[in-house]
C-alpha cells in the first residue's frame, strides 16, 4: 500500500514538472514566433559574395552570391531564409579528364549552383560600433544545366545536395544615424553532400571548403 502510494504521489509530482515545463516552452516559443505575426519584429535583410577553395582530392572551388530575409528577433539573433547562386569548379586530379568522364559528354568540371536556406546569426556586442558574429545557412543546393559535375572519384548528381555554410567574423556600422546598415566580413566552411551522387574508389561524395564572406546587412 505504502509504495502503491509512494508511486502515485511521484506521478503527480512528475507530471506537474512536466506540465511546468511544457508551459515554460510553450512561452518561450510564443516569445519568440509572436514578434513576427504581430509586426512588430524588426526586419532586416542581408547579401553577402563568397568564395571558397576545396580541400581533399576531391575538391572544388565555389564563388557565389547569396541573400537573406528575416526577422531580428533579440539584439543578438536573426532568423530567416534565404537563396543565392554560385558558379562550382571542380579541381582535381587532371588525367582523369583526358578521356571522356563517367558520364561521358554528360559531364563538366564547371557548373552552377542554386542553394536554398534557412539562415541564424547571432550578434556579440553592440550594433552600434565593431562587434563579432557567428551566421549559419543550412538547406539544400541543386546543380542548374543538364550536365553533371565530374570529381576525380565521383560525380555529382542533380538531386538536392546537403547544404551546411557556417561563417564567423567581424559586423562594422556604416551609418551612426542608422546601425541596422553595416558591411560583415567572416571566414566561412562549406560542406555540400548527398547521397545521389555516384562515387568510385569508395569516396564519400562530400565536398569540404574554406573561404571568406563579405556581406552588407540592412
Amino acid at each position: 500500500m505504502f509504495r502503491r502510494l509512494s508511486f502515485i504521489v511521484a506521478f503527480i509530482v512528475a507530471a506537474t514538472c512536466a506540465r511546468a515545463q511544457y508551459y515554460e516552452l510553450a512561452n518561450q516559443l510564443t516569445n519568440l514566433i509572436s514578434p513576427a505575426l504581430s509586426g512588430s519584429a524588426t526586419y532586416r535583410g542581408y547579401v553577402d559574395l563568397t568564395g571558397t577553395a576545396g580541400i581533399g582530392v576531391n575538391r572544388a572551388n565555389f564563388v557565389g552570391i547569396s541573400t537573406s530575409q528575416g526577422f531580428q528577433y533579440a539584439p543578438w539573433f536573426f532568423m530567416g531564409a534565404g537563396l543565392g547562386i554560385d558558379v562550382a569548379m571542380s579541381r582535381g586530379d587532371d588525367a582523369i579528364y583526358e578521356t571522356p568522364g563517367y558520364y561521358g559528354s554528360r559531364t563538366t568540371r564547371t557548373q552552377a549552383m542554386l542553394p536554398v536556406f534557412s539562415d541564424f546569426r547571432f550578434n556579440i556586442g553592440s550594433s552600434k560600433t565593431t562587434s563579432f558574429f557567428a551566421d549559419v545557412k543550412i538547406g539544400a543546393a541543386w546543380f542548374l544545366g543538364g550536365k553533371y559535375l565530374e570529381m576525380t572519384d565521383f560525380t555529382m548528381g542533380h538531386g538536392a545536395q546537403f547544404f551546411l555554410r557556417p561563417t564567423i567574423g567581424l559586423r562594422i556600422p556604416v551609418n551612426s544615424a542608422n546601425p541596422k546598415q553595416a558591411f560583415s566580413i567572416g571566414v566561412s566552411y562549406q560542406l555540400l553532400t548527398s547521397n545521389n551522387n555516384y562515387c568510385r574508389n569508395g569516396a564519400s561524395g562530400t565536398l569540404n571548403a574554406f573561404g571568406a564572406t563579405i556581406g552588407f546587412e540592412w
